[in-house]
């Protein structure tokens, strides 16, 4: 069986019509699939799986993963020994290399995540290939057929709002996809989150896209430019993602613009995940995933309940497993049917919200900047192992830093403030005063780092 963009395409079609049922049959073989594979490829998995049965189609019989240990156990971890950490590390730390195949073969993506430490991810050509046609599926349910036609007499414009200057999934997506060229480069162009918000208005402006894809609070911030007449486009969809939303900024959001407004709740281990629906649900493709609600002590939590986190098994992705992994967000599986008809698991999150920050510019004016800007910045600020900014006054932020191991305090510190001072000034705000914390970054009553604290 080849899994081509075309099979993929039809079967997740055909699971849909054929039911629950299909779904989960699909989710069994494909578990049991991955679990097989990454026995036989990754030392790690071949370790903690010895005392498993021969076959597993039961998540609950796997033992729970978590970024961190992962990320202890990196080269046993994946599955090609080829990979090693400091491979993937010096690749993920040259931006010449952004949107290159590393070993020829995988994309490596690295994020801060909400925990403000590094994760390096490897992405092979399953995975994407599933991402890509669950993604397209998605588009086509939210716009239907007279949309798809309106956008592609439009010509099909995508406008993706992402953090450059790093091996950030979407960025060294984007630059994979122009660099290996084909119809779809020619229909996407990227848009820094790092620009200036006046330089990033007039460059949509000019653009005029049909579909924009980007992070919830950078959409947000665009949303009210939209508002107050200085952005002017009108596109047929919204796409926001990476941070949770409430029904309010998306109706604010769809009023803004004019627009339907899709969402999207997934991470860099499964960016698959799930997508939203017009009732105000996420529904899980859980014919490529597994997402398990659980307790403190990871029993399954009753529908109807927020969990305290939740565990979530990537069914694609076979160079890097991440299987029955905590992602740590608290979610609600929908106790019956959702009324969207979509027969897929409807789930709410609860967590990971952006948070914006807005000084004043000095005119009189606010000037708001989007999270991401910040945790970007110091994701790639060498010698940073994880980070919390905290707007202590209206100008002023107070850094809490926390070296890696072997790195110069000093040095991380004046490469970090160098990156934050460039950044407030590009935006106008060059009276915000950065303080260095003598504390390390502080973690939240619930386990959490919250990695962007805006003013009380």
């Amino acid at each position: 069986m080849s899994e081509n963009a075309s099979w993929l395409g039809r079967d997740i079609r055909r699971a849909r019509r054929q039911g629950p049922a299909a779904v989960d049959r699909r989710q069994k073989i494909r578990l049991a699939g991955i679990v097989a594979h990454a026995r036989a490829t990754s030392p790690y998995y071949h370790e903690l799986y010895r005392d498993l049965p021969e076959r597993v189609t039961d998540p609950a019989l796997l033992p729970v993963t978590d970024k961190k240990k992962l990320m202890a156990n990196f080269d046993d971890w994946v599955g090609d020994r080829g990979i090693t950490y400091e491979k993937v590390s010096a690749f993920g730390d040259d931006p010449e290399l952004i949107g290159q195949r590393f070993l020829g073969k995988y994309m490596v993506a690295t994020t801060s995540g909400t925990s403000g430490r590094r994760g390096l991810f490897i992405l092979d050509d399953r995975y994407m290939a599933v991402t890509s046609a669950l993604t397209s599926r998605a588009l086509t349910s939210w716009l239907g057929p007279a949309g798809v036609l309106r956008a592609t007499a439009r010509g099909g414009r995508f406008a993706q709002l992402i953090a450059t200057g790093g091996h950030y999934a979407g960025f060294a997506g984007y630059s994979r996809l122009v660099r290996e060229g084909g119809w779809r480069a020619r229909l996407i162009r990227a848009f820094s989150v790092h620009t200036p918000m006046a330089e990033l208005v007039d460059r949509l402006n000019a653009y005029r896209p049909a579909i924009v894809i980007g992070y919830a609070s950078t959409l947000m911030l665009l949303a009210a430019e939209q508002e107050a007449g200085r952005l002017r486009i009108d596109p047929l969809l919204v796409e926001p993602a990476g941070e949770t939303m409430t029904t309010g900024d998306t109706d604010r959001i769809a009023a803004a613009f004019g627009a339907k407004v899709g969402t999207v709740y997934g991470a860099t281990e499964c960016a698959y995940l799930s997508y939203g629906c017009a009732a105000g649900w996420y529904h899980v493709n859980s014919d490529w995933a597994v997402v398990e609600p659980v307790d403190a002590d990871h029993r399954p939590t009753p529908p109807g309940e927020f969990s305290h986190t939740v565990l979530v098994s990537n069914l694609a992705n076979r160079v890097q497993p991440f299987l029955r992994y905590d992602l740590g967000d608290s979610v609600m599986v929908r106790p019956e049917p959702c009324p969207c008809g979509n027969p897929l698991p409807a789930i709410r999150v609860q967590g990971r919200a952006g948070d914006i920050l807005t000084f004043p510019n000095g005119r009189g004016e606010d000037v708001s900047l989007a999270p991401l800007a910040f945790g970007t910045l110091f994701d790639r600020t060498p010698g940073v192992e994880r980070f919390q900014i905290e707007q202590t006054a209206r100008t002023t932020l107070r850094v809490r830093l926390l070296p890696a191991d072997g790195a110069d305090p000093d040095r991380v510190w004046q490469a970090a403030c160098r990156e934050l001072t460039r950044l407030l000034a590009d935006n106008g705000l060059d009276g915000v005063s950065v303080e260095r914390a003598a504390e390390p970054p502080r973690q939240a009553p619930g386990g959490k780092y919250r990695t962007v604290i805006p003013l009380a």
